[in-house]
């Protein structure tokens, strides 16, 4: 452990693991990111989550356990009070996956089927809001000019007008909230659902819009892939007259996000900058090719 980083993180991890009365004696690092995660002896996973994300970590909490009451294959939290919060930063306990590969879109179709015709569950689930933090991306991002900060914000804007006036589509649900492949786990007794820090309720079209704009911003998946998919859920998105709302915040969400990183990363600055050009109609029609930034 040689990165400031790192100590911190351990830090906390040897507190939040005391109160859970967990050793962290062998403990690694999985993955230190935006949230730390730590794997410990005895298949016990640790998820430490930036600071103020409480209320994500205990949301986290609650829909998988009420997930494996309904039977979906999803993540098991550790059956413990939890989430435990430290310096801030809250974490939630987890047991550990056996071996997996990460899935793609043709195994993320099944599972958001069967998440989306579940009943609403009896505990309190905030309704989804797609421009949460991207404001603040914006305003907050050194890595863009005064002009491009304001022609987002003027973007921002009209999306969320537009969100008002959202047509009907398919009924309401708990959504995932990120839904992409890389959060499905492949595992030798099948597929599990990952990461729901950002599930609530609201419409399953936004749970869609994630593979529609890998096929159709990114062109990262192909035409008869996209049909696969549209044909295990039971419906395409890109049918829906609201397609283009959703479909333009998450570019927007990709844009900020991409910013975001390059404000951490100068690598990632082209590729923010090309995004953000692409969505201003400078580089033709989708798909645009993006690349993915750390």
């Amino acid at each position: 452990m040689t990165s400031p980083h790192t100590h911190e993180s351990y830090a906390v991890l040897e507190k939040v693991a005391q109160t859970a009365g967990i050793g962290v004696e062998g403990a690694e690092p999985i993955r230190l990111a935006e949230n730390d995660i730590w794997r410990l002896p005895g298949r016990v996973v640790v998820r430490i989550a930036r600071p103020g994300q409480e209320a994500a970590a205990a949301r986290e909490v609650a829909v998988t356990r009420w997930l494996s009451q309904c039977g979906v294959p999803a993540v098991r939290p550790l059956d413990i009070e939890q989430p435990i919060t430290v310096d801030g930063r809250a974490a939630t306990f987890w047991k550990e996956l056996p071996a997996h590969r990460a899935g793609d879109y043709s195994n993320l179709a099944p599972l958001l089927r069967q998440l989306h015709g579940l009943p609403k569950p009896s505990f309190k689930l905030d309704e989804m809001d797609p421009f949460v933090r991207i404001a603040d991306r914006i305003n907050a991002a050194r890595s863009m000019n005064e002009d491009d900060q304001t022609w987002l914000l003027r973007r921002l804007g009209e999306l969320k007008e537009a969100w008002r006036e959202l047509p009907p589509g398919l009924p309401q649900c708990v959504i995932h909230g990120d839904a992409w492949g890389g959060n499905v786990a492949v595992t030798a007794n099948g597929d599990v659902l990952m990461d729901f820090e950002r599930s609530a309720y609201g419409p399953p079209e936004w749970d869609l819009t994630s593979t529609a704009v890998a096929a159709n911003t990114f062109g990262k998946v192909s035409r008869t892939a996209y049909a696969k998919f549209c044909e295990a859920y039971g419906h395409d998105v890109m049918t829906w007259a609201g397609y283009p709302i959703l479909r333009g915040t998450r570019e927007l969400r990709l844009v900020t996000f991409a910013f975001q990183t390059a404000d951490q990363d100068p690598t990632a600055k082209d590729q923010a900058s090309y995004r953000l050009a692409c969505i201003q109609g400078h580089h033709g029609p989708r798909p645009w090719q993006w690349q993915a930034v750390a």
